[in-house]
């Protein structure tokens, strides 16, 4: 484990205290995955099913109180020092087995933040080392409604999915819809909704999409 040299060593002991049952829950798990390399670190009252459908590589983190969901049909890919936050739900599909979903693979060293919705039913691509601000959703499916005279719910979804590139910094409540692919190295503000694609290099400030300024 690797410490800031400012951390005196008191903290590094708490530090150690902390992390070590993570660690043990983690090797608890283990065996369940589909596939694995090195170690997971699995927080307090994770709540993880079908995990059979998941992957995960080193040093994957789930952090207190997250839900993840494997059941898909491509699975859930976790690559190198993937970090979940406290409470964030991935889901791609239905728990009683109905309207299987796709899946998402998340790549090195991305993270998701904190209380964040993953609705994975489409598929979901992100790229490496992409952090994600607190309380963001993702929804890769949108219901059909075109036909007035059958209840929305019997339309059906559409399920074009979302790509994230690698690089990309997205600030915290942002909402990201079905369809859209944000290019490598965008910046997206608090608060922002994603309807359309945005162009590599980008810097949006506002729910209107609107590029205030190439990087």
């Amino acid at each position: 484990m690797m410490f800031s040299p400012l951390l005196q060593r008191r903290d590094k002991i708490l530090v150690i205290v902390h992390v070590l049952p993570k660690l043990l829950n983690g090797l608890l798990h283990a065996p369940f995955f589909k596939a694995r390399s090195g170690f997971q670190y699995i927080g307090r009252q994770v709540h993880i099913t079908h995990a059979k459908h998941i992957s995960c590589g080193r040093n994957v983190k789930f952090e207190d109180y997250a839900e993840i969901h494997g059941l898909s049909r491509k699975g859930l890919i976790f690559k190198d020092n993937v970090t979940i936050g406290r409470g964030v739900m991935i889901r791609p599909s239905s728990y009683y087995g109905k309207d299987l979903g796709e899946g998402l693979v998340i790549g090195n060293n991305s993270s998701i933040g904190p209380n964040g919705y993953v609705g994975c039913s489409g598929s979901i691509s992100i790229g490496d080392n992409v952090m994600f601000g607190p309380r963001c959703s993702l929804f890769a499916e949108n219901h059909v409604f075109s036909d007035e005279s059958i209840p929305i719910k019997e339309q059906g979804v559409a399920q074009k999915g979302i790509v994230i590139e690698n690089n990309c910094w997205i600030g915290s409540n942002v909402i990201i819809l079905d369809g859209v692919t944000i290019g490598e190295g965008c910046v997206v503000g608090a608060g922002v909704l994603i309807s359309k694609n945005i162009a590599p290099h980008s810097v949006v400030i506002d729910e209107r999409n609107k590029i205030f300024r190439n990087r």
